[in-house]
Parts: C-alpha cells; sequence; structure tokens
C-alpha cells in the first residue's frame, strides 16, 4: 500500500481511509504491507494518531523531500522539480525501498492511493519491475472542467500535462482504478473509454464506527444556545468560501432579532482565520461566529455529536467529489445544512438518504432564508437524521471489504468472506 498521507502526518482527512483499509482488509485475508514517506516531507507532524495504526501491519518510510521547503533557494525552485507534485523526491526512495520490501513480504498486488500523484508513478514502476498487479486509487479525478466557467483545473497548463501524463498511466498500465464517486469514475471514462468497464470502480469514502465508539458528545453548553458546527478546512474561492454563509447569516440576524446571542456558529480548524477574522467583525459577528483551533480527531468527532446542527460547505467546482466528513456528519445523526451546488455528488448523496437541508453556497439571501427554514425545523425536531441502520452502510469496514473483493479479482485468487 503506498500511501503518502499516513500517520504521523498531521492536518489530512486523506489518511483515514488508509487507516482504515490496514485495518479491516485483514478481515478478507489480506495483509497490509504500508510504505510511505519520512516525516520530514510532512508540512506538520503529531504523535496522535501513532496508535490507530494497528499492530502487525508493517511501515516503511522511504526518503522524501517537499520541493518547496527543501529545494527552494529564497522561496523559489525549478517548475519541474514540483512536477507532478512536491513530493516528487519521493521517488527516489519509495521505489527501491518498495522493491526491497516486495522481496521480503511476496505482496500479491500493489495498491496506490492519490492525491500525491508521486504515488501512482511508483506504483507503475513497482509494478513493472515486480509484475504485480496494480490497484490506483484517485478519490477524486486529477483534472477536472468546470462545468459553469469551462476553465480546466489546475489551470497551470505544466501540472495539468503533469497529472495527465499520470492518469493515462494508470489508463493504460493499471488493473483497476478506484474512485470514491460514481461522477468523478465517469470523468475518468469519458477521458479513456478505451478502458474496460470492468477496470473502473467505486469504493466510497465512509465513517470509522471505531473512532465513533471511544469519542464522547462534547459536554452541552448553554442550553439556552443552538450550535452550528462546520469541523475542517475552508478556503477562499467558489469551492468552499464561507462568505456568502456570513453574510446570510449577518441578513438573518438582522431580520430575526430573537437568535442574537442565541444561535452560535464554530467553524473548527478553517486553516483560513486571518482571513475570515476581519470578515466577521466588519458584518458584526463576532459574538456569533466562533473561529475554533484545531482539535485532536476523536475529540472532533465528540464535537460532532454534540452540536445541534452541522454545516458542509461544497462549491461547484468540486461537484464530482463528496467531502470526506459528510459521512462522518451522516454516521453523528446530527441535522445537517449543506451550502453545496444543486448539481453536485454531495447534494445528490443527501437528497438520496433524505438528510439535511440545502442551500446555494453562493447565494447569500438564499441562505438567509433556508438557514431561517432550517433552524425552526431543527427547533421543532423536523430535520430528518439517518437511522443507525442506514448510517451503518457508511462504516469504512464495508468499504475494506469492498476493496478485498477488487483485490482477490485482479490478483487472481478465491475470495474470502469478511469472517476471515
Amino acid at each position: 500500500m503506498l500511501a503518502f498521507h499516513f500517520p504521523p502526518l498531521k492536518g489530512s482527512s486523506g489518511l483515514e481511509r488508509v487507516l482504515a483499509f490496514c485495518r479491516h482488509l485483514p478481515r478478507a485475508a489480506w495483509r497490509p504491507v504500508v510504505l510511505s514517506a519520512h516525516p520530514r516531507a510532512y508540512d506538520a507532524v503529531s504523535d496522535e494518531r501513532m496508535g490507530d495504526i494497528p499492530a502487525g501491519v508493517p511501515v516503511a518510510r522511504a526518503f522524501a523531500l517537499d520541493t518547496a521547503r527543501h529545494l527552494s533557494v529564497r522561496g523559489r525552485y525549478p517548475r519541474w522539480t514540483a512536477l507532478p507534485d512536491r513530493w516528487i523526491a519521493w521517488l527516489i526512495g519509495a521505489v527501491p525501498r518498495g522493491w526491497l520490501l516486495a522481496r521480503e513480504y511476496r505482496p500479491a498486488a500493489i495498491w496506490s492511493t492519490y492525491p500525491i500523484a508521486t504515488a501512482h508513478i511508483v506504483g507503475w514502476l513497482l509494478s513493472r519491475l515486480t509484475g504485480l498487479p496494480w490497484v490506483a486509487d484517485f478519490r477524486d479525478p486529477m483534472v477536472e472542467v468546470d462545468s459553469r466557467t469551462g476553465l480546466t483545473h489546475p489551470t497551470d497548463p505544466g501540472l495539468r500535462r503533469a497529472r495527465l501524463w499520470v492518469e493515462s498511466l494508470v489508463a493504460r498500465r493499471a488493473a483497476a482504478a478506484v474512485f470514491c464517486t460514481r461522477d468523478a469514475a465517469d470523468i475518468f471514462a469519458g477521458r479513456y473509454p478505451f478502458v474496460p468497464p470492468e477496470r473502473i470502480h467505486v469504493i466510497a469514502n465512509g465513517y470509522d464506527e471505531g473512532a465513533f465508539a471511544t469519542a464522547s458528545a462534547a459536554a452541552p453548553g448553554d442550553p439556552r444556545q443552538l450550535v452550528l458546527l462546520h469541523s475542517g478546512l475552508l478556503y477562499p474561492g467558489p469551492d468552499r468560501d464561507p462568505g456568502a454563509f456570513l453574510q446570510g447569516l449577518r441578513a438573518f440576524l438582522d431580520a430575526q432579532p430573537r437568535w442574537q446571542g442565541r444561535l452560535r456558529v464554530v467553524l473548527r480548524a478553517s486553516g483560513f482565520d486571518a482571513q475570515y477574522r476581519p470578515i466577521i467583525e466588519q458584518l458584526g459577528l463576532a459574538n456569533c461566529v466562533q473561529l475554533a483551533p484545531p482539535t485532536p480527531y476523536r475529540e472532533a468527532l465528540g464535537e460532532m455529536l454534540g452540536a445541534d446542527g452541522l454545516l458542509v460547505f461544497q462549491g461547484h467546482p468540486s461537484n464530482p467529489a463528496i467531502p470526506a466528513k459528510l459521512y462522518e456528519y451522516l454516521r453523528a445523526r446530527r441535522p445537517i445544512f449543506a451550502l453545496v451546488d444543486d448539481q453536485g455528488s454531495t447534494a445528490a448523496l443527501l437528497r438520496e438518504e433524505g438528510v439535511g437541508m440545502l442551500a446555494p453556497i453562493d447565494d447569500a439571501g438564499a441562505i438567509e432564508r433556508r438557514l431561517s427554514d432550517f433552524l425552526a425545523a431543527v427547533e421543532s425536531g423536523g430535520v430528518p437524521v439517518l437511522t443507525e441502520d442506514r448510517a451503518r452502510r457508511f462504516e469504512r469496514g464495508e468499504r475494506a471489504i469492498e476493496l478485498a473483493r477488487l483485490l482477490d479479482r485482479v490478483a487472481a485468487r478465491p475470495a474470502v468472506g469478511a469472517g476471515g
């Protein structure tokens, strides 16, 4: 399992997918061996999640550098040294280390995971060196065309060409390509029509029941207050910008002053507090909106369990994707206020499950109206949430069994039941 995102990396939801596969694949007779990067390549590290690496899973860490931090001079570096990403130097250590691991453990398959595109290059090279089948886990598309503007992302031509080259390697060489949503898989299938449908798979994200089992709901605060929570990264631009929400919130409070002092909005670990704080102060929302610092993973889950409502932001550039945190929201079984594009995969999932209330992420007037409806429904208990049985379908253990069945097929070995 080639996974750049792995403990002790701090601040990435991507490691949850890998950790869950490591934990649950043995139920289906697959023993993971993980090849990750040296921690020096990470922007931030923490020992918090090291205890979540299952005992008995071998983990190797290969030489790796971050071009922007380790190879730049006065903040500048040749563009080619950061293509297809800033961690291309991982190739230098990962390929020989992976070859040695293959000789030691005699694996039956190779699995690599994006959003670090270099992982797929390593997977391709190791597949050629060992003759093993290679499964490329994309999660989200590498290159997308914005349906509204016609712009292609990423906009940088060099980066786009590099990603398309990596993507084409998968199309031509991988035994299977895996995505988190059907929309993302369809983009790949449309770009590479020669790839047989049976080589393109969807294994969605999910939540970790074990983590929820050890998370306690946050202690109740002021019973007179109603708390809305967003947990995780927000950033400028049409994708996850809370600007229209803040404007709609201001208009809502002006129109319904009874909520002044009663409604509290917590934006936890936004990553852009310095940019949003002046906006919050300018709108006079400092007494309502709290920019909260990051918190340990299980504490974050506990905060979700204790909130009166949960906020999700997903604009149209990310329509093919579903935020990983949405599955945790579904498991928390709290009312969801979704600021999303109506045509996106996130909106489709919420409609399919019949939960939450939707509002356009970029329309302050519509947000004001829908927020009023949402809070009234929360007060009356009228916002539907998933039943425990339906929520259980999104547990990551189920996703690991899906991956195990795929590995059984590409490795041409008999499938083993989930009980082992």
